[in-house]
């Protein structure tokens, strides 16, 4: 028989390892794995730090339980790193008012990603109950994870940032994927594909087994990327006829925003960027049909102030529709002790008649309101935005008509992270504007994430995504993620573009999240009688 080569030292040596030893492994590896997400997207860093997921759980054996326990820490300690890493950036929000909410700084950037981290140890541990030997055991990891990724986008109103599927989607053709399977069976592909070099070091296989593993994983990436070229290739942006946007990203500082004193330079620059020329052929706002600013827009209720109603009355032309998002109070107004508030999309017609209202779905906790909200307001705390009460939140998600355009779906900020769950396909619009204020986060990778998550949406619903943001990255974006215009992060700027068309519904529209459901099933049919046979 032919010899085989030992198991490499390294994976022996994270095998074995133990106490703080096996904990600083684990917590290195997450955080690497993070670079694989915007703005970095080396999404090949996974190749060597998931194989390092796998072999932690080989090592789990050692411990009580059959591991299980020790899988779970393992994972913990992954997630808290990986988390720690792609989401320090919330921690900016805090400064904003850093005599009011600096004090929290240190306990919400490490809070987040202990919290985030207990569906990583979920997932962990799970993958540990199925764990097998040789290549099978990659597919429980991928099955395993996968749920436990869902599960964040889920529960407590669900987490999704940063999905694992999202390192496959800032290679274009790569994301072309998620028109089918959606970021969670992206999440199951990556996991799979990237976790294919454990297999290398498993000693009792022989050479062609131990490496059939990453080849198969290389080729089915390769597939994916040409496939995904191919279908950009065949499918050129095409656009509505009769339709120019215009884009306002004011770049305002976050205290102009929310200052009432601040709002009549606060309404003269929106109105002043509107009506800016933006080449030798403009002619300012005469020739715009739609005109897009961003979430909060103005640091007072837009409809209690008939100057600024008149100021954009006068602004714009007959033939010409502001969608802007403003924060709206709750009607009537009985005592302004307890004023409630939504944070809302109006459009606004040329004649300065407001059409329609949405109102936001899915609030930022604690960004927008306190889980507990009467209990911790009596204890002294309050929210970022500092509104008494909180937010309310809107009903449902809906289309909604507009003059002169396919009818919209208006989402507000972080509304467009969450897969599957925004557009319904009985109400299918023709695009999606997503109105957001980044200037939380400052120059961070958070803008840079949440915008790559936009173009994911784009992809999985077959649908343009306009998105204008306060201080960037404003753009227009096809239904195949391509980016027909933007604003870089942090400028002031005006972006003028056509809208382009909407495709036919995907795959993952039409289907949901029924393709990632086959694929663990899948899974799980090949490593449970593995699993069994072991027992």
């Amino acid at each position: 028989m032919t010899s085989l080569r030992p198991a490499p030292r390294i994976a022996n040596a994270i095998v074995l390892a133990w106490g703080w030893r096996r904990a600083l492994i684990a917590l290195v590896a997450g955080a690497a794995s993070a670079l694989a997400m915007a703005p970095v997207d080396a999404f090949p860093v996974m190749f060597l730090t998931l194989p390092v997921a796998a072999l932690l759980i080989d090592g789990s054996a050692a411990g009580r339980w059959n591991g299980i326990g020790a899988s779970a820490a393992a994972g913990w300690f992954f997630g808290f790193g990986y988390f720690l890493a792609g989401l320090y950036w919330v921690g900016y929000a805090f400064l904003v008012d850093a005599k009011t909410f600096g004090w929290l700084l240190p306990f919400a950037v490490m809070a987040l990603p202990a919290g985030l981290a207990l569906f990583m140890a979920f997932g962990f541990a799970l993958a540990r109950v199925l764990w097998t030997q040789g290549a099978t055991r990659i597919l429980a990891l991928a099955a395993t994870l996968t749920v436990s990724e869902w599960l964040r986008g889920h529960i407590l109103t669900g987490f999704p940032w940063n999905a694992l599927g999202d390192a496959l989607t800032g290679f274009l053709p790569l994301a072309q994927a998620a028109a089918y399977v959606g970021v969670w069976g992206l999440t199951f592909l990556a996991v799979a594909i990237f976790t294919t070099p454990v297999v290398i070091a498993d000693a009792g296989l022989r050479p062609l087994r131990r490496w059939l593993p990453f080849a198969f994983g290389v080729v089915v990436l390769v597939a994916l990327a040409g496939a995904g070229a191919w279908r950009l290739a065949s499918m050129p942006t095409q656009f509505v006829d009769g339709v120019k946007l215009r884009l306002i990203q004011p770049n305002l500082q976050q205290d102009a925003k929310f200052n009432y004193s601040a709002k009549d330079r606060v309404m003269a620059h929106y109105l002043a960027l509107s009506d800016r020329a933006t080449g030798p052929q403009s002619s300012g706002i005469a020739d715009v049909t739609h005109l897009i600013w961003p979430e909060s827009a103005f640091p007072f209720f837009l409809t209690r102030e008939a100057d600024a109603m008149a100021k954009i009355a006068d602004l714009l032309p007959p033939q010409t529709t502001l969608i802007t998002g403003a924060v709206r109070a709750r009607e009537p107004v009985t005592d302004a002790r307890h004023l409630r508030a939504y944070n809302s999309i109006y459009v606004i017609g040329g004649d300065g008649t407001i059409l329609s209202v949405y109102d936001k779905v899915h609030l930022v906790p604690f960004g927008e309101y306190l889980p507990f909200q009467d209990f911790l307001e009596r204890l002294g705390l309050q929210q970022l935005t500092k509104l008494p009460g909180g937010f309310l939140a809107g009903d449902r998600h809906r289309s909604i008509a507009i003059p002169g355009a396919p009818r919209v779906l208006p989402l507000l900020c972080y509304e467009i992270i969450f897969s599957g769950d925004t557009v319904p396909l009985s109400d299918r619009p023709g695009w999606i504007v997503n109105l957001t204020n980044d200037g939380w986060f400052g120059i961070s990778s958070g803008p840079y994430q949440h915008f790559l998550q936009a173009r994911v949406r784009a992809i999985e619903e077959g649908l343009p995504v306009v998105r204008d943001a306060n201080d960037g990255i404003s753009a227009v974006i096809d239904p195949l993620g391509r980016v027909v215009d933007s604003l870089p992060l942090g400028v002031e700027g005006v972006l003028d573009s056509s809208l382009p068309k909407a495709i036919a519904p995907t795959w993952y529209e039409r289907a949901g999240d029924s393709m990632p459901g086959l694929m663990i099933l899948a899974a799980l049919a090949v490593v449970i009688p593995r699993r069994r046979r072991r027992a």
